[in-house]
């Protein structure tokens, strides 16, 4: 690690001590808040999907708002707050292919017919939950993942792989509710999250990354998961195929990624 390296991630006298170990904790009380407390409410209200507005906000708004404050709440406390929410590590410019990438693909795959449907108070309530969606997973996997990776001396190409594949393991929780399509699930999860990392780099911090995220996860729950039927929305392939595009692009360009030493 170089010297100047060594300088962004030192720790002041403000922050406390940041182990991996601290880490795992943190990720396994993370996905409790959101599992655990989603499990004990849909069994107090009855809810157990996303059609209504009333199955959104006990589903999905209270156990993600109190996830969210918990990552925030732990970046505080561990005294991250910077590191979390800005990046010291620029990219080259055609970088921002990727974010643009997303956007297009968000807008494309928004089934709004569905959405007119449900009315906008509804639609308010699965933009903020989705919003707590992003805001809380970046800031856990992007934002305290790669920190603590830094932290302890990786090459940002480690960061990058090794936060990206804990981002999908931790999607293998999901095996308990869809068995073993969890496993490619957890696989498409790993390369969304270098997408996500490469995202924040090129913006230069998390936020730019923590919104699309919820936006990306909007424009899917539009197109799959909001309706009775569960009818496959057409223009959800394009946020999907988005993925092997992308993967194509950085796979060829992947050694130009490193802003040119000058």
């Amino acid at each position: 690690m170089s010297t100047a390296d060594a300088t962004r991630v030192s720790p002041s006298a403000t922050r406390r001590p940041f182990t991996y170990g601290l880490f795992a904790v943190a990720v396994v009380a993370y996905l409790a808040i959101i599992q655990g407390l989603g499990l004990i409410l849909k069994n107090i209200t009855g809810e157990s999907d996303f059609y209504t507005s009333r199955g959104v906000f006990f589903g999905m708004i209270i156990p993600l708002a109190l996830a969210l404050a918990f990552v925030y709440g732990v970046t505080a406390y561990l005294g991250r707050l910077r590191p979390v929410l800005r990046d010291d590590r620029p990219t080259q410019r055609w970088v921002w292919v990727v974010p643009i990438a997303f956007i297009a693909a968000i807008a494309v795959g928004i089934n709004y017919g569905e959405l007119a449907d449900k009315g906008i108070g509804y639609v308010l309530l699965l933009l903020i939950a989705t919003q707590f969606v992003g805001w809380g997973e970046e800031g856990m996997f992007r934002g305290l993942g790669v920190t603590v990776l830094r932290e302890h001396g990786l090459t940002e190409g480690r960061v990058a792989l090794w936060s990206s594949i804990i981002f999908g393991a931790v999607h293998l929780t999901n095996v308990v509710g869809h068995g073993l399509s969890a496993l490619p699930q957890a696989i498409i999860v790993s390369l969304a999250g270098y997408f996500f990392y490469l995202i924040r780099r090129v913006s230069r911090g998390n936020v730019l990354n923590s919104v699309l995220h919820g936006l990306f996860d909007f424009s899917l729950l539009t197109g799959t998961a909001i309706t009775a039927g569960q009818t496959f929305y057409p223009g959800t392939m394009l946020p999907i195929l988005l993925y092997p595009v992308l993967a194509i692009i950085l796979l060829v360009k992947r050694h130009k990624i490193e802003p040119v030493a000058g």
